[in-house]
């Protein structure tokens, strides 16, 4: 996901910060921080662009339309939508691509090899024995004691 972000997040939120009057050196600088960020504030729900921007005190100097787009309910979200599509796209491809590796391994594994007849006895005495185990009560003796009358 990050992979896909970092490839063309920065050029999408320098450009889109740039459209409203945000001045270049300052768009670039809130355009290269780390992918990570955007992602994290996009699954909080939050518009880092307002905080950013009032850091660097550029929005102040931006016209009031400009100021209203960018710390609006809508900006930040349509502006990742598509970098964001394209996380989703090679995490996606890599998942598929791993799916196809994985069953390939299993076809190259061959078949198991199917069980000697006359084991579903032994199973069944194993199982027995497993079942006793486990409703010993703990320090007594494993061995089987024999009844005298």
């Amino acid at each position: 996901m990050i992979a896909g972000l970092a490839s063309s997040l920065p050029t999408t939120l320098t450009a889109g910060l740039q459209r409203q009057g945000v001045p270049h050196a300052i768009a670039h600088q809130i355009g290269t921080l780390p992918p990570v960020s955007s992602l994290f504030a996009a699954v909080l729900g939050v518009n880092p662009v307002q905080h950013l921007l009032a850091s660097a005190h550029a929005l102040a100097s931006l016209p009031a339309a400009s100021q209203h787009v960018l710390t609006g309910r809508e900006f930040f979200p349509n502006l990742i939508s598509a970098p964001f599509h394209q996380g989703l796209t090679v995490v996606f491809a890599v998942a598929t691509g791993l799916s196809v590796l994985a069953a390939l391994a299993s076809l190259l594994r061959g078949s198991r090899a199917a069980a000697p007849a006359g084991t579903a006895a032994g199973t069944a005495t194993a199982t027995a024995a497993r079942a006793e185990a486990l409703t010993r009560p703990a320090g007594a003796d494993p061995s089987p004691r024999q009844e005298t009358a």
